[in-house]
């Protein structure tokens, strides 16, 4: 006679069900490597988009992927999956089937071996993309070869300065802004769009770089004046800081299997 009884702790815990739905786990991949828009997806996936949008529903619920509007086409949004978050919950997983399977992230930081190129663009080239440029060859001791520029570039902005001197240590006065025209003859391993609007407008780069696109608002937009945007700045310094934490893990992942 079976006497077994299954223990009510051994319940596959939320994220489990969620994340591990087939077509679900596909697109948490492909919103790892770059924010999308629905047809995007749809068209990565193979599936038609009532399907997908009803399970992007499900992911936004639970809230491991948000959406937002575009600023190139406010009939379109970008879906962006919050990577920190699905970390923490597959470490959860792993804890609640047993203690020693609560995992611990890869360091997300410092030197990577070997060198990468890495240009980041927006619009303006006075704020986003000058952070990330800066933030990217701070974090990685120098080792990635980072740039930046603008498809319309503009002065610097001060909240950008401020911002990356207040919060991060770093100097951006002595940064300029540039036309992306600038870079496109050369080689990149990594472009990088941070701006709606510049992604439609991104030129083909030598040696098919891996394109990816960060969807971030600008920090100034809506904003009568500095004081009432150096909010959003911070903001926008955070959210770039964690974005190139994790593609620094990636980057070093590549690098080491090589």
């Amino acid at each position: 006679m079976n006497t077994h009884v299954a223990h009510p702790g051994l319940a596959p815990p939320e994220f489990l069900q969620l994340a591990g739905h087939p077509l679900r786990w596909r697109l948490l991949g492909e919103l790892a490597r770059s924010d999308r828009m629905v047809y995007e997806l749809t068209g990565l996936v193979g599936e038609p988009q009532n399907l997908v949008s009803y399970h992007l529903g499900r992911l936004r619920d639970a809230g491991l992927v948000s959406a937002r509007r575009s600023s190139a086409d406010r009939r379109d949004a970008y879906y962006t999956v919050d990577l920190t978050r699905v970390g923490d919950l597959i470490s959860a997983t792993g804890g609640a089937l047993h203690p020693g399977l609560r995992l611990t992230a890869p360091s997300r930081g410092g030197a990577v071996p070997g060198t990468a190129r890495v240009l980041f663009l927006c619009t303006g080239n006075s704020a986003r993309s000058q952070m990330a440029e800066a933030l990217i060859r701070a974090r990685s001791g120098g080792a990635v070869e980072a740039y930046s520029a603008g498809s319309h570039p503009k002065p610097l902005h001060p909240n950008a300065v401020r911002v990356m001197r207040d919060e991060h240590g770093i100097d951006l006065t002595v940064h300029a802004s540039k036309h992306l025209e600038q870079f496109a003859d050369q080689r990149f391993d990594w472009v990088i769009s941070l701006c709606d609007r510049v992604r439609e407008v991104c030129p083909e780069f030598p040696d098919q770089p891996e394109a990816v696109h960060w969807s971030i608002p600008d920090p100034a937009a809506g904003h009568a004046d500095d004081d009432g945007s150096y909010p959003a700045f911070r903001q926008t310094a955070v959210e770039l800081d964690m974005r190139i934490g994790f593609l620094l893990a990636v980057l070093t992942d590549r690098t080491s299997a090589h």
